[in-house]
């Protein structure tokens, strides 16, 4: 079992900053691929961004190419996400995912655990 714990979300301006980090426990973390998704009121999840149980791939949705990006710190069992530029359009709860497999996927479910997600709301 893994537990994920997100954190870091909060109120942002327009284009402003802010990182999301997602803590993992429970399992071996380092050879799972880990994703970011996040839920807009009234929409349905979507994805963020994902990287390879090693972080040397990455992959981002179209609509935060350039802004977003996502790493992964093995040793600290912990993946981030972080956020510049940020617009109203972001305003979201984000959810962090882990998959038991090392291949990145944006499809929500093919990913096997979820954290509890954390606001960001951004103010224009």
């Amino acid at each position: 079992q893994v537990q994920l714990v997100e954190s870091g979300g909060g109120l942002a301006q327009t284009g402003g900053s802010l990182r999301l980090s997602c803590a993992a426990s429970g399992r071996i973390f380092s050879t799972y691929a880990m994703g970011w998704f996040r839920q807009a009121p009234g929409k349905e999840r979507e994805f963020v961004a994902a990287c390879t149980w090693s972080g040397g791939s990455t992959y981002n949705a179209d609509s935060v190419k350039g802004r977003f990006t996502i790493s992964r710190d093995n040793a600290k069992v912990t993946v981030y996400l972080q956020m510049n530029s940020l617009e109203p359009e972001d305003t979201a709860v984000y959810y962090c995912a882990a998959r038991r497999v090392a291949s990145m996927s944006t499809v929500e479910k093919e990913y096997d655990y979820w954290g509890q997600g954390t606001q960001v709301t951004v103010s224009s």
